[in-house]
């Protein structure tokens, strides 16, 4: 491997495992206001003994969705100065947003939503999580722009060797963010979809307690999973409408169309290789695509079987492969970040800015131990977030500290 190769791979690694984070974030916020909408609605305990479990799971992720988010951003300085200093002007703009909307507002709110509880009146909470769950969206959308922009850039104008922004609605509008931004969202939806029924489908397989809770939450799981990825696939194919030329050409293997796009760039840009790796690209088309048709394959019978209240509560078998089924769709998801991504290469921006331009000046020595430094610190943040939820995952709704009703002193009586 080249220096260009081995920041392509640490940034591919650590962008891809944050991915992860991300994703489940999303879904299980969205499904943690839904369930407190009910409870608040309601005054079920059982919905608010669903919340405060699949809160305190939102939390463990989240928490540790930030903490790579910081490390991963600190690569843009370190490996990627020519891609900031040429186009930074124009995607900084989407990035600083989302870092307003993600650290400030999302992480505001959310304190004020943990700390919140027994606190503040039911609905201030609920409005609590809710504007959580949209900031969630918003940081997600306002990345998104950014990604679009280097996948298809509109809006800008090149002057003095760098781009500058002269129109931020295209950039905004931009359909290669916005399609992207559904599809993503609509596949965070699948991701905590498939998480609670699979956690659901744990402790109903084992006869633990709070049966009901997680007869319910294996349902709501499932009942969001099913629609999810339909409308995953929707938007999915609306996104083949906005792929580079490039990227379709490698996607369907057509030799004829991969000599054409070569081409016309060669001719447009001058001598050069334009053509992102086919089997890169391919491979994570496919992975996507397979595991979608095997999401689909479990989820459409389930959907029926979670109508069955016999079948929900002793049908085992059932409840080990929702379990198993749980890290499906991250893969899933990461082979669509492949697919977007390395079909974009050799471009850093899509015809404008090459990957090795985008380079920092660093020596192939410098560039080993920052790969080693974050896969490293990645690995070690994955495992321990893992392992934190694997742990509170299983304790169950007993041991959950989430809202839980401290202890009062008792009032020391005088003595006479």
């Amino acid at each position: 491997m080249d220096i260009v190769d081995l920041a392509r791979l640490q940034f591919a690694l650590t962008a891809g495992a944050h991915f992860l984070f991300v994703a489940l974030t999303l879904g299980l916020a969205t499904l943690v206001a839904v369930i407190q909408t009910r409870a608040t609605f309601s005054g079920d305990p059982v919905h608010l003994g669903m919340t405060r479990f699949w809160g305190q799971l939102y939390i463990i992720n989240y928490a540790m969705g930030i903490v790579t988010g910081l490390v991963m951003e600190f690569q843009l300085g370190l490996s990627w100065s020519g891609l900031t200093s040429y186009a930074g002007d124009v995607f900084g703009a989407a990035l600083a947003i989302e870092t307003l909307v993600a650290f400030f507002v999302e992480s505001t709110f959310l304190g004020l939503w943990i700390f919140g509880w027994n606190k503040l009146n039911r609905w201030a909470h609920l409005a609590l999580i809710w504007v959580v769950t949209l900031t969630a969206y918003a940081s997600a959308f306002w990345i998104m722009v950014a990604n679009g922009f280097l996948q298809h850039p509109v809006g800008y104008v090149l002057d003095g060797g760098r781009l500058r922004l002269t129109d931020f609605g295209a950039m905004v509008a931009n359909p290669a963010a916005q399609v992207a931004f559904l599809h993503v969202l609509s596949g965070a939806m699948v991701v905590g979809g498939f998480f609670v029924a699979g956690v659901s489908a744990y402790h109903l397989s084992r006869r633990t307690v709070a049966q009901d809770l997680f007869r319910k939450s294996l349902r709501i799981g499932v009942g969001v999973a099913l629609p999810a990825l339909l409308v995953t696939a929707t938007f999915g194919g609306m996104g083949f409408e906005t792929l580079q030329p490039a990227k379709a050409a490698a996607w369907v293997n057509d030799a004829v169309q991969l000599a054409a796009v070569q081409a016309g760039m060669a001719a447009e840009l001058g001598p050069g290789d334009y053509l992102p790796s086919v089997g890169a690209v391919r491979a994570g088309g496919l992975v996507m695509m397979v595991l979608f048709a095997l999401m689909l394959f479990v989820a459409g019978p389930s959907f029926l079987l979670m109508l069955i209240r016999p079948v929900v509560r002793g049908f085992r078998l059932w409840h080990w492969l929702l379990t198993l089924m749980i890290p499906v769709p991250f893969v899933a998801m990461l082979g669509g970040w492949v697919f977007r991504e390395m079909g974009r290469q050799p471009w850093a921006v899509y015809g404008l800015l090459r990957t090795s331009d985008a380079m920092s000046p660093v020596s192939e020595g410098q560039m080993l131990f920052s790969l080693t430094a974050f896969v490293t610190v990645f690995a070690v943040l994955i495992a321990i977030n893992c392992w934190l939820l694997a742990r509170h995952a299983r304790r169950g709704p007993g041991a959950v500290a989430l809202g839980d009703r401290p202890i009062e002193a008792p009032v020391p009586v005088p003595s006479f």
